[in-house]
């Protein structure tokens, strides 16, 4: 798969309007005990190693708490990662192709945890106020476990608004997220959460 394929999963994070003021910890675990579902709007640009021109795209996300969720590049080129609790679809409409994992084993240890799991982030994270960097108030998520295929995550928040992330991976990667029309606990169709794989593309895995 693409590069921008891996990074979909890891930058799933981005989605979160979570609390980045004094004690923001607790503020994430606020977040998580009092929202279900949440909808948004994000622009993502993904700058290789070296600092090579960003990769530009732009997109939704969706989230159904415990488990679900719904990371979708609309473009240039439509990508999509769907999650319906128990399997993990990866779909790249190019190559009209899509890979099916277990949702359990691809989310456990991903920053998609941090906002579609359980309750239970210092099982797989250790987390930290950042600082107050360029008018945002960070949050960094440092993974546990050493391959997880990202090496930290920082969310940067105006107040109570998420407006950024920045995501450093293993392949010497930097994504940076924008966000936009940020909506918590919105009525959601169970239907966003499902895939059925259209005619002619290559399945890949369970």
């Amino acid at each position: 798969m693409k590069n921008t394929l891996k990074a979909l999963l890891a930058v799933a994070i981005a989605c979160a309007p979570l609390l980045a003021e004094a004690g923001a910890i607790d503020q994430l675990h606020q977040f998580l005990q009092n929202t279900q579902t949440l909808k948004a709007e994000f622009a993502q640009a993904v700058i290789g190693k070296g600092g090579r021109k960003p990769q530009q795209s732009f997109g939704t996300v969706a989230i159904s708490r415990p488990g679900k969720l719904r990371w979708e590049i609309q473009k240039p080129s439509p990508q999509t990662i769907i999650s319906d609790g128990e399997k993990i679809w990866i779909y790249d409409a190019e190559l009209k192709q899509v890979t099916v994992r277990p949702a359990g084993k691809a989310i456990g240890g991903s920053p998609a945890a941090l906002l579609a799991g359980k309750n239970d982030l210092e099982k797989n994270f250790t987390l930290a106020e950042a600082g107050l960097v360029e008018g945002l108030n960070w949050v960094e998520a440092t993974p546990k476990v050493g391959d997880s295929g990202f090496e930290k995550v920082r969310l940067g928040f105006l107040g109570s608004e998420l407006r950024a992330m920045e995501l450093a991976d293993s392949f010497g990667q930097t994504t940076l997220i924008h966000f936009a029309k940020i909506e918590r606990n919105p009525v959601l169709a169970p239907a966003i959460f499902k895939f059925t794989a259209p005619p002619g593309v290559d399945v890949i895995g369970q």
